[in-house]
């Protein structure tokens, strides 16, 4: 491993409502050597992610305290939003930024695993890269049942059983999925139906009131760009899903291969299928960050991306000027 190897840290917490709570999670991840570039509460999906890099092995530590105060905090017990989940940590990647393998990040996961059953009780399913079975791979196959589901079944299915730990979850905590990655780029597209003019009830000289958002059109987009389809005309990377937030009908992707399938096809795609769909495409969001090599300059999907700004969205722009840890003086 390289001295001076970089890798990032992105994990996803159950909990985008209470700021109080995440903050004391991020203080947590504050280690020497560990540069804080990015974090943000998501109150629809009550969901927080936070992106890290630094050290490996610094970042390792960060990314154990961390999943150890969220244990502590959070109760999933009394939780629930749109976002699939099984954990209080839900989900914490290692990510390759320099110097350092794929293979590499794949052992820091495991390490990082172990340590998180030993100091806090918390069981651990590796995946991506770091998986211990061809069957945990996919991320949406660890997860699937959520929190709820996994409580009996890991006790009930040996193949449902933590890699580490268990096979009881943590009764509040569920467990984390804990893997190695490559660059990942979370990206949403809300889709909404066009006002229109109504006349009668509910409508008062002619005023436009808008239709409410379409569901069945963000689920036909998610279901058409995912990439279990890419032989029938999917994405390659792309994993889609439908959701309602606060109201609105939203595209809610990962893509796990933007050299691949760069940013701009993905949106174009979207965009497509929506209005052949006779449904509008709104603004965009972005979750986290994105690498260098993913940023296009004054494209479509970039300019339809809400509050955009590369100084502060881009990865290799953060390392540079890093975030002040919550509390810093």
């Amino acid at each position: 491993m390289n001295a001076d190897a970089i890798i990032e840290c992105v994990p996803n917490f159950s909990e985008g409502t209470d700021a109080g709570k995440v903050e004391e999670i991020v203080r947590a991840m504050r280690v020497d050597g560990v540069r804080l570039l990015d974090w943000s509460l998501d109150e629809a999906h009550n969901r927080s992610v936070v992106t890290i890099a630094g050290s490996p092995e610094a970042v390792v530590e960060a990314a154990v305290r961390a999943v150890g105060k969220a244990a502590h905090l959070i109760d999933l017990t009394a939780q629930s939003g749109v976002h699939p989940r099984i954990g209080a940590a839900d989900v914490v990647p290692f990510v390759p930024v320099s110097g350092i393998s794929l293979a590499e990040c794949a052992m820091l996961a495991r390490q990082a695993g172990l340590q998180i059953w030993r100091r806090f009780g918390v069981p651990v399913y590796f995946y991506g890269a770091a998986a211990a079975r061809p069957d945990r791979a996919q991320l949406e196959d660890v997860r699937r049942g959520q929190f709820e589901g996994l409580l009996k079944a890991s006790v009930q299915d040996a193949a449902r059983r933590p890699d580490i730990g268990g096979p009881e979850l943590h009764p509040k905590a569920g467990a984390s999925a804990v893997g190695a990655r490559s660059f990942l780029i979370a990206y949403n597209v809300y889709v909404e139906t066009a006002g229109h003019a109504l006349s009668g009830q509910g409508a008062e000289n002619g005023q436009t009131i808008p239709m409410q958002p379409d569901i069945a059109a963000a689920r036909a987009i998610a279901r058409d760009i995912r990439d279990s389809r890419a032989s029938n005309g999917g994405l390659h990377g792309v994993k889609a899903i439908a959701v309602m937030v606060n109201g609105r009908a939203q595209v809610s992707m990962n893509i796990t291969d933007y050299r691949a399938t760069p940013m701009r096809h993905v949106y174009a795609a979207v965009r497509e299928i929506a209005q052949r769909l006779g449904v509008g495409v709104a603004e965009g969001e972005l979750i986290g960050l994105i690498p260098e090599g993913a940023y296009e300059p004054d494209s479509d999907w970039v300019r339809q991306t809400s509050g955009f700004d590369a100084e502060l969205k881009v990865l290799e722009r953060k390392l540079h000027r890093p975030m002040d840890w919550p509390g810093a003086n």
